[in-house]
């Protein structure tokens, strides 16, 4: 019974924050800029008809650099707003816990990423009628962006409680995601390499969205990678808990 309940809870919370994206500008403005970020990253930037090659890692290569920006803006009015409106604290005396809440408002911001996403399949349109590229691939590679997504909205939905200004929460969210990716950047392996152990470098590269990414964008899903995204995404709800539950309680 308790079971259930929590379940119609976190739908509730979720119908609430899906409302408010659609009821508002914001994501019809994300949805455009996204799509045609992508589009001129894919197509202008890295010269997607001349490499003469039906794939799409081109397409795949830009998600973590456009996921940097986007999906801070996203996220940075999930709980900022609601302080902002001071609306935190009649949300809070709803018969739910923090936990619901704070899954309803995750699993509503990571569902509307994932209807941008899934908007660009006219990509893989392109893709198929070029040539034969290898949907397995292409499928895993749409996994691994969905993975990461989540983890960078995880961040955003945590800094986003730590202040009424969205700007702030959206630059906190930047800084401590970038550093996420560049772990695992390669120039800044090489540099990293030059004077730290091996051993060093290892850790601090397992630390980034970037190498998990790429791992699952080969075309192979290791449960590795899966667990490390959805420890990200539990240990930065856990921590957006914490910081609730102190407002709440002071």
């Amino acid at each position: 019974m308790r079971t259930s309940e929590i379940m119609r809870n976190i739908k509730t919370i979720m119908k609430r924050e899906i409302k408010g994206y659609f009821e508002s500008p914001l994501a019809y403005v994300f949805i455009v800029i996204f799509l045609l970020l992508i589009g001129f990253f894919t197509f202008n930037v890295t010269s997607f008809y001349e490499n003469g090659q039906a794939d799409l890692r081109a397409f795949f290569y830009w998600h973590p650099w456009l996921y940097l920006f986007l999906i801070p803006a996203a996220a940075m009015r999930l709980w900022s707003e609601e302080m902002r409106m001071k609306t935190i604290e009649l949300l809070l005396t709803f018969p739910v816990s923090v936990g619901e809440v704070i899954c309803g408002k995750f699993l509503a911001a990571w569902l509307f990423i994932g209807i941008c996403l899934s908007l660009t399949f006219p990509m893989v349109l392109t893709a198929m009628y070029l040539g034969d590229p290898d949907l397995g691939a292409i499928l895993c590679a749409y996994i691994g962006s969905f993975l990461m997504a989540g983890a960078y909205l995880s961040v955003g939905l945590m800094t986003s409680s730590f202040t009424p200004s969205q700007v702030i929460s959206f630059v906190l969210a930047v800084v401590i995601c970038l550093f996420f990716l560049l772990a695992g950047f390669s120039p800044v392996i090489d540099i990293v390499s030059g004077w730290t152990p091996q051993w060093f470098v290892g850790i601090v590269t397992n630390l980034s969205f970037l190498t998990h990414y790429n791992s699952i964008q080969r075309g192979v899903i290791d449960f590795r990678d899966i667990l490390y995204y959805f420890s990200v995404i539990v240990f930065m709800i856990f921590a957006n808990a914490l910081v609730i539950q102190n407002r709440k309680a002071a």
